[in-house]
C-alpha cells in the first residue's frame, strides 16, 4: 500500500484541509509525491522569472495553501514534457484526484485542463502537477 514520505506530509500539511482529505485517500491506492504546498511569495517571484509560474502571487501563497502540486509515482522522466506516454501518467492522475474529490464534494481545477472543459488542446499553459480549490 502506498504512503507518503515524511516530507510529503509535512508539505501536504501546509494545504488546506480539503486538499489533505483528498490526498490522504488518493494515497490509499494511487502512489504520489507532495511537491509543493504553501509557497512564500519569494518562491512564487523565483519560479515565475524562471517561467514555471505565469503569475507572480497565487493560490500557493495563501496559508494554509489552496494549491498543491503533486506528482504521481514513478516519478515520469522530465514530467512526461515530450513524451506521450509519460504525459498520459498524469492525465490519469489527474482523472483519479480529480474523482476522489467529486466523492467528497471538494470543487478542484487541474493545472492541465484549467477551464475544465476536457478538451486538452486549448491550453496555453499545462501545469500538470497543480491542482487548487475553486
Amino acid at each position: 500500500m502506498p504512503r507518503f514520505s515524511k516530507i510529503s506530509k509535512q508539505r501536504l500539511a501546509t494545504c488546506h484541509e480539503d486538499f489533505q482529505k483528498v490526498f490522504n485517500k488518493v494515497i490509499e491506492e494511487y502512489d504520489c509525491a507532495i511537491i509543493e504546498g504553501y509557497r512564500d511569495k519569494k518562491r512564487q517571484k523565483e519560479l515565475y522569472y524562471q517561467g514555471k509560474s505565469k503569475i507572480k502571487e497565487g493560490k500557493h501563497n495563501k496559508n494554509p495553501s489552496l494549491a498543491v502540486d503533486v506528482v504521481p509515482y514513478p516519478i515520469p522522466d522530465r514530467w512526461g514534457e515530450n513524451n506521450h506516454k509519460e504525459r498520459a501518467k498524469f492525465y490519469h492522475f489527474a482523472g483519479y484526484v480529480k474523482g476522489v474529490a467529486e466523492s467528497m464534494d471538494i470543487n478542484i481545477r487541474w493545472g492541465g485542463d484549467w477551464d475544465s472543459d476536457q478538451d486538452f488542446n486549448d491550453q496555453h499553459f499545462d501545469d500538470l502537477v497543480h491542482f487548487e480549490l475553486v
